[in-house]
């Protein structure tokens, strides 16, 4: 049992290594599509910074622009003038200063009044007081001053410190504070009681503002932040460096901006293309890697869709550069739209902004033409939806063709010197791009479908009718299958809608599944008559189980005679995965006495492979659950639900389900979508009393 998921997963390597291959083989063409000139380049100079002009360069056009350099100096010289900013005064630390300071007041009034001591303890006491370092002088004017007179001391030492410590005391600015303590102190004091003052206040100055990092980061930020965007303009014929200046870093910049720079040495051009390449090859990857879109499994899907990706560019490059209306026209569009047509708009999208940005990638006016492409594919792809109808690529031309025009007038207008003959002519160019990128995508997908066997809206609705040929031929041999079939769609379509799943291709699949009952119909149950004969039991259980199993081979034989796409054919081949035709095998092992070792189990199997996508997968447990639900008759929704669940979880433990990326709440609402649909089907009617004499018209 554990050779299935290894097995699994060898294959998902190879598909893994193939789509590594793929991106770097394409890659590669793009590259060198990309750094080969292929169209002429506007002449330029190989200019840097720091170097002397050679000549005097004067603007060949209007420009303006947003000079991110000149821009960068003034937001650099506005930081510069930002001071560094400090918090505000920390009050706790005010008052933790002035209560030491008035606990050393109140010692200091102790040792006065302590009666005990005498005036030389005093002195010594007074002296050596750790907060304060008083002098001999100061110690005895304390210790002799009058109580009248140190109290006044006291309040205005208190006074003298509290004032300071209401104002922020920095580091760097203490040595100002405690110079101009003793100005502060009260001129009703002498020269001693003001020194007196000025030691009992000194020792408590302490910073309480501090340099904060935060608020001068955000006061600079705020600077930067105030210069407005600097605008550079330069008029045609402009002198913008003269000969013989060195140049700067605008002046670079401004040449730029006209096209009058190029790089000076290749090696920078060539690894900025391979950056380029390497960075949108690994998206594309990624997309690819984690999505696993259902032609993922299909090694000619991703081949003609890299084939497609480097005939766009290649085309794209040759028409391009050095041209002004040309890009305007040139149907990049058409790549978008016919991926979403053949593969769906997922990759589409992806694979739209890779090469909308690879296309335009070095030229001039890579800016305006990207948006361009990138818009007109985009809205292009969106409103093209499932794409059932030729009017959806009328609708999908207009849609791009506005896109265009939208992007064209957002970067026409905005320029001071609108010449209103070119912005027209380009309007007019943004039409036919609209026109002829849906008529590309059109024609494309068409003859690429039919000479490939690809599946696209058109073609699914094609078949999808009852007068298709190979669906007559199907009611026509085995009307009762394809009745199964009829049942078993709608289940799958009403799930697919739930789940987000493309409705059309899982209907037509299911639609064609059994089609190869239609070679041998009366092998089969729903195509026999009630009380006949069962051909099963007058055959060996591996002969029938071999006519059963035919029935996908079968299938597949009359898909290609009549040219059904691949992907349909997917459905007949994995609709009953690698499972065992159980009925057959279980006669097998009652013949053999219950040995199960005596029956070759591989002549019972189906031949798979197993659902490598969500569709075909959705298919299995469709036909299973509607198999069983024939089988097994349930009356009662819970035994509908019972049976559902069974079927499923078979499915699940054969390990039919490995490729698939089926959540839990996907199987939940699979689970959900069968059971309200069967019992819609196979709700319980009223048994009507039976007619014993119809009454005569004479009564």
């Amino acid at each position: 049992m554990n050779t299935k998921p290894n097995h699994s997963r060898q294959k998902i390597a190879r598909r893994d290594l193939l789509l590594f291959l793929l991106l770097v083989l394409t890659g590669l063409v793009t590259y060198a599509v990309l750094v080969i000139p292929l169209s002429l380049r506007p002449s330029s100079l190989p200019l840097v910074e720091g170097q002397v002009s050679p000549q005097d360069l004067q603007a060949p056009i209007n420009v303006e622009y947003i000079s991110s350099v000149r821009t960068n100096q003034a937001r650099d010289a506005a930081e510069r003038e930002v001071q560094p900013v400090y918090s505000e005064p920390d009050q706790s630390i005010a008052r933790q200063q002035i209560t030491k300071l008035r606990s050393t007041l109140d010692a200091i009034s102790a040792i006065r009044s302590d009666a005990k001591t005498t005036y030389g303890e005093k002195f010594d006491k007074i002296s050596s007081l750790p907060e304060v370092n008083l002098d001999a002088k100061t110690a005895g004017l304390l210790l002799l001053v009058s109580d009248s007179r140190w109290y006044a001391l006291q309040q205005d030492s208190l006074r003298v410190l509290e004032q300071i410590v209401r104002s922020p005391v920095r580091q760097d600015s203490i040595s100002s504070y405690l110079d101009g303590v003793a100005s502060m102190v009260s001129y009703v004091f002498n020269d001693s009681e003001s020194a007196a003052v000025v030691q009992l206040v000194t020792p408590f100055i302490v910073p309480n503002s501090f340099y904060s990092p935060d608020l001068t980061d955000a006061a600079r930020l705020q600077a930067r932040q105030t210069v407005e965007p600097i605008t550079q303009t330069y008029l045609a014929g402009e002198l913008v460096v003269p000969r013989g200046k060195v140049l700067t870093e605008a002046n670079i910049e401004a040449l730029e901006m006209m096209g009058l720079v190029r790089i000076s040495n290749p090696f920078y051009e060539y690894l900025s293309t391979a950056a380029m390449v390497l960075v949108l090859m690994t998206f594309i990857g990624l997309y690819y890697q984690r999505r696993k879109p259902a032609y993922y499994n299909d090694k000619f899907s991703l081949v003609l869709i890299s084939v497609l990706f480097v005939l766009f560019i290649v085309s794209a490059r040759l028409v391009i550069p050095n041209r002004a209306i040309l890009p305007y026209i040139f149907p990049l569009p058409a790549f978008g739209l016919l991926i979403a047509t053949l593969f769906g708009p997922g990759g589409a999208i992806i694979l739209s902004i890779a090469i909308s940005i690879l296309v335009t990638f070095g030229l001039p006016s890579a800016s305006t033409l990207m948006v361009f492409y990138l818009l007109a594919s985009l809205t292009g792809i969106l409103s093209l939806g499932k794409a059932h109808r030729i009017s959806s690529f009328a609708w999908a031309a207009i849609v791009s063709a506005v896109s265009g025009m939208a992007v064209i007038t957002a970067y026409r207008l905005s320029a001071n010197d609108l010449d209103w003959i070119g912005y027209m002519t380009l309007i007019g160019a943004t039409l036919l791009n609209g026109i002829a990128s849906a008529s590309v995508a059109l024609l494309l997908q068409y003859f690429l479908a039919e000479f490939f066997g690809l599946t696209t809206s058109l073609r699914l609705l094609e078949m999808s009718r009852p007068d298709a040929p190979l669906l007559k031929y199907f009611l026509n041999h085995a009307p009762g299958t394809y009745q199964h079939s009829l049942m078993v769609s709608n289940l799958v379509e009403q799930a697919a809608e739930r789940l987000g799943m493309d409705t059309m291709l899982v209907r037509v699949g299911a639609l064609y599944h059994d089609v190869g009952k239609a070679a041998n119909p009366s092998f089969f149950i729903e195509n026999q008559l009630p009380n006949n004969l069962n051909p099963h039991d007058d055959v060996a259980p591996e002969v029938a189980a071999a006519t059963v199993i035919s029935h996908v081979t079968d299938g597949v034989i009359l898909a290609q005679k009549y040219r059904l796409p691949r992907r349909i054919v997917d459905f007949i081949l994995e609709h009953h995965g690698t499972l065992l035709a159980r009925y057959q095998y279980n006669r097998a092992v009652s013949d053999a006495g219950g040995d199960a070792t005596k029956v070759d189990e591989k002549k019972f199997r189906y031949p798979g492979p197993e659902p490598r996508s969500r569709e075909t997968a959705l298919l299995m447990l469709a036909d299973n659950v509607e198999a069983r639900t024939r089988s097994e008759r349930p009356r009662t929704e819970e035994e509908i639900k019972q049976v559902v669940i069974k079927a499923i979880d078979f499915c699940q433990q054969e390990n039919q389900l490995v490729n698939t990326r089926f959540t839990l709440k996907d199987i939940s609402v699979i689970t959900e979508v069968f059971v309200t649909t069967l019992v819609g089907l196979y709700h319980p009617r009223i048994a009507y009393p039976a007619v014993e004499s119809l009454p005569s018209e004479n009564n």
